[in-house]
């Protein structure tokens, strides 16, 4: 197979390296966080978009949930969550997320949704409900919220976002600029991500943003570099670097599994061009334990400062 912008035929990987470990182990913890998204019919993109942390994560207490519902407008060609007609939304949602973050007692809650181009303003009301419920039921949280583009809205969506009290605003680019094409859906355009990122910075320069990068999907390390120097120059702070899987044989394939010395290597790359913090391996994904432990103590510490 050839990939766009490669002169050079990529022979497939045929199975994962040795590096690449997934633990599985469903603890207590695991157990009743699995229990109360049963309960609350709540949706998580932990087991949405088969991460490889879920166990790990959800036996500390950590995971990341999905509003809106399980079906995205969008037909990205890495992503596993259902593409089509989403059903309406529930209006009871904001509650029934309170009641769960406030039951597992989390200190740092994650969330993100599906794209849901069908709605007026995309979402962000619906969005910043479910903020202000989570910090109502339990004063004193961190939310970080890993929102869609909000293409059509996205000064005026951004806006109620950050009204709503959101203490990191991320928001990924998910490829280099040259795959974009090839990898998300014809609605996405990397300049539209970067955007969301300078208007969050314009309108509330002291918020902390993030974004992430998958590789493996065919792109150089020149360009993992110029995409990390674009993310900066948008004022990007914390950026998750992660090895791409795919979900189902319909889904874009691996072109290869990036070695960790090529991660670390980007690492310091991204610390050189001055990212706050930087998580870069093949476990790694969006949302991630040891990304979440420093922006805890950096949202406090800016919020202190203040």
């Amino acid at each position: 197979m050839k990939i766009q912008g490669n002169p050079l035929p990529v022979e497939l990987p045929k199975k994962k390296p040795d590096w690449f470990k997934i633990r599985f182990e469903q603890g207590e913890r695991y157990q009743k966080i699995s229990g109360l998204v049963q309960k609350h019919a709540l949706a998580t993109v932990c087991s949405e978009a088969r991460c490889p942390n879920i166990y790990e994560c959800w036996n500390s207490g950590t995971a990341t949930f999905m509003l809106m519902g399980d079906t995205c407008t969008r037909a990205c060609k890495f992503c596993h969550v259902n593409g089509g007609k989403p059903r309406a939304l529930d209006s009871q949602e904001p509650e029934k997320l309170a009641e769960s973050v406030k039951t597992l007692s989390l200190d740092y809650v994650v969330l993100t949704s599906v794209n849901r181009d069908d709605l007026e303003d995309e979402g962000a009301e619906h969005f910043a409900r479910c903020v202000e419920k989570i910090k109502e039921e339990r004063p004193g949280v961190l939310v970080e919220t890993l929102t869609p583009d909000f293409r059509r809205t996205q000064s005026a969506a951004i806006a109620r976002m950050l009204k709503a009290g959101v203490d990191v605003m991320a928001h990924n680019v998910e490829t280099v600029r040259r795959l974009v094409p090839s990898v998300r859906d014809a609605r996405c355009r990397h300049d539209i991500s970067l955007e969301y990122h300078r208007e969050v910075k314009r309108q509330a320069p002291h918020k902390v943003t993030k974004s992430s990068i998958m590789l493996g999907l065919g792109e150089s390390f020149q360009e993992v570099e110029d995409c990390l120097q674009e993310l900066r120059e948008a004022q990007v702070e914390v950026v998750t670097l992660g090895q791409y899987l795919q979900p189902t044989k319909f889904h874009h394939p691996v072109v290869r599994y990036v070695p960790p010395s090529e991660f670390k290597a980007l690492e310091q790359k991204a610390y050189e061009l001055g990212f706050r913090f930087v998580a870069s391996g093949p476990m790694v994904r969006s949302s991630y334990r040891a990304a979440e432990v420093f922006l805890q103590s950096e949202v406090r510490k800016r919020q202190l400062a203040q």
